[in-house]
């Protein structure tokens, strides 16, 4: 099969489909790798070493006129919708919850489309996951920074000092995003609260050190918590869906003026009625005297580590797209099939 890698057109997104490590496992298959010059360059891998293994390099308009799948890291932009073939296959991160002309678009394309973020093997994502634990990170380090001053921030070093009081972080979700988030903010030295519905994550968490509470959402606990917190993170994820709007605006209205909110779930929506879409050429803005940092590509910052990670994830799933029957050998990845000859697959978001 021909296998085409994009450069991602995103605005500041640097990771790449496949690493060219990733690709010679491709090669190797019989498989042949279309890769359009440069799409490696921010992820640290120039077009030599996509040669070097035996990829053919090209430009955009040939690797979507031959490509029969298309792997690449976020969901297709404007300037690639019209390039795309009822008869490809998409493999990529989607997130049509949030995106209804794109699910639109695709649907009058006719294309197949597979989501990195509806692949669940053992009851697990195991595709997305290694992007929300690098985003759980991103969404403290940021946030961390946002709290100085002169980012208009309350001056908090979250870490504290003899003499000095912790800041205080609460992170809403303790999948994936948030785990790794807490597990950051505690390491910092924050004093963390970690609240979610499981009562078996709550128990992990509330075991694991003595800086970190773990608390079920209640709407008024969720109140009080906000009220009190220097950072909060929103990481609730239900996949394939739009993300729940558990956070009001009443309830960001009640932080404390400088605090920040970093909301991972914007991808899907956002899980707050204040979020809305940032990208890293201006990823914040005020809202009740709140600095959000809402942007709906945040592992794109670190694309060296992202891409291999990324990489690592995909190429399992990938080897078995690139087999005729891979709907019959791989019912998972037929389960994540997001749309498919204008049909949507994944019920009614």
């Amino acid at each position: 099969m021909k296998i085409g890698i994009p450069v991602e057109t995103k605005t500041l997104e640097g990771r790449v489909g496949l690493v060219p490590h990733a690709c010679e496992l491709l090669i190797k298959e019989n498989h042949e790798l279309l890769v359009e010059h440069n799409a490696g360059l921010l992820s640290g891998y120039d077009d030599d070493c996509y040669r070097r293994i035996g990829a053919t390099l090209v430009d955009r308009q040939t690797l979507f006129d031959q490509a029969r799948l298309i792997i690449k890291v976020k969901e297709p932009q404007p300037e690639e919708v019209p390039l795309l073939r009822p008869d490809q296959l998409l493999f990529c991160f989607l997130h049509l919850a949030a995106q209804p002309l794109l699910q639109q678009q695709l649907l009058d394309i006719g294309c197949t489309a597979v989501a990195f973020e509806t692949v669940i093997t053992d009851g697990k994502l195991p595709i997305l996951a290694p992007m929300s634990d690098i985003a759980g990170q991103l969404a403290i380090q940021n946030g961390a920074n946002l709290l100085h001053q002169h980012h208009g921030g309350r001056g908090i070093l979250l870490g504290g000092l003899g003499g000095a009081e912790r800041g205080r972080v609460l992170v809403i979700g303790a999948g994936n995003a948030g785990g790794s988030a807490t597990r950051l903010a505690a390491a910092l030295g924050a004093q963390v609260t970690v609240m979610d519905i499981d009562a078996g994550r709550l128990s992990q968490w509330h075991q694991t050190a003595a800086n970190i509470t773990a608390e079920y959402p209640y709407p008024e606990a969720l109140l009080e918590q906000m009220a009190r917190a220097d950072l909060v993170v929103g990481a609730v994820l239900i996949p394939g869906l739009s993300a729940p709007k558990i956070i009001t605006r009443e309830m960001v209205a009640a932080m404390q003026p400088g605090s920040v909110f970093v909301d991972i779930a914007v991808d899907q929506g956002g899980c707050s009625e204040t979020t809305r879409p940032t990208d890293y050429s201006a990823p914040t803005y005020e809202e009740s005297g709140v600095t959000h940092f809402a942007v709906n590509n945040m592992p794109g910052a670190v694309p060296r580590t992202a891409s291999q990670a990324l990489s690592a994830a995909i190429i399992p799933f990938a080897r078995r797209l690139a087999v005729a029957d891979w709907q019959e050998k791989h019912p998972n990845l037929a389960q994540a099939i997001n749309v498919e000859k204008g049909e949507l697959k994944l019920g009614n978001r």
